[in-house]
Order: C-alpha cells, then sequence, then structure tokens
C-alpha cells in the first residue's frame, strides 16, 4: 500500500460532475428525448479515463485545483491514504459508462441508462456515506490475490 497525501475534495468535485452530468444526460436523453444527449455519458466516461492514465488530464480535478478551490468555493480535505482504490473504482465506472455509451451507439437503450444509473448510484454512496464500493471491490481483489499488493 502506498499511502501519501490525498486530497478527498478532489474525489468529491470529481462525483459531483459524475452525477450531475449523468443526471443531465439522463434528463436531455430519456425524459426529453434529445437526440445524441446519451454522449454525454461516454464523455464523462472518457473524462474519468483519462483522469486516471495522467492526473494533469484529469477535467474534474482540474476545475477543483484551478477554480473552486482557488476561490474558497471548496476546501481542502488531506488525508494519509494510498489512492490506488480509488483510481480502480475511477476505471471501473469509465468502463461502465464507455460501455454505457456502446450500449447506446448499438441501440441498446436500456442496457446504456442502466450502466449510467449504477454509476450514478455508486457516486452519490461514495459523496454521501464515504463508502467506496469500488474500493471494496479492489480490496476483495487484493485479498484473493487477484490484484497484488504494491508495496
Amino acid at each position: 500500500m502506498a499511502v501519501q497525501k490525498f486530497d478527498r475534495s478532489v474525489l468529491k468535485v470529481g462525483q459531483v460532475f459524475i452525477m450531475g452530468i449523468n443526471i443531465l444526460a439522463f434528463a436531455l436523453g430519456f425524459v426529453l428525448q434529445l437526440p445524441l444527449a446519451w454522449l454525454l455519458a461516454p464523455l464523462v466516461g472518457l473524462i474519468m479515463l483519462l483522469g486516471v492514465v495522467n492526473p494533469q488530464l484529469g477535467l474534474f480535478r482540474q476545475l477543483y485545483l484551478r477554480v473552486l478551490k482557488p476561490r474558497g468555493l471548496v476546501g481542502p480535505r488531506v488525508v494519509d491514504e494510498d489512492p490506488t482504490p480509488h483510481q480502480f473504482a475511477q476505471v471501473v465506472g469509465a468502463v461502465f459508462l464507455l460501455g454505457a455509451g456502446a450500449a447506446f451507439a448499438l441501440g441498446g437503450i436500456g442496457l446504456g441508462w442502466v450502466l449510467t444509473w449504477v454509476v450514478i448510484l455508486l457516486a452519490f454512496i461514495n459523496f454521501a456515506f464515504d463508502f467506496c464500493v469500488g474500493c471494496q471491490v479492489y480490496f476483495q481483489l487484493q485479498r484473493v490475490r487477484l490484484i497484488l499488493d504494491r508495496g
């Protein structure tokens, strides 16, 4: 486990954007039937994936660091922890949203929205209750040695 200083506010801001943009996509696409609104879901997935590959490319992280934090709109919440489980959870969420995009593109509208709502729900649970389901999956996979401990 690589414990380091980790600002949990980055996670919270990301979760708000993940929930908000995907709920907007649902409202525009499913409720109002606007064409191509479903593209927002895989776009969020791509943003999430890029943020894991290179934190400098993480749009939600950059919004926090460059806009929200400097203006005092969101304060830092720095803790000592390993960010790897959160990165794993973010990759899983991104895969679900990219899978939703594939489902939408192939006509599987119902499957696309189910995958999108799974991500919304899990982001909400983490935001509201500080319980990261994806992190728990990571720890269980690590426990059964499907993910090796880096430390």
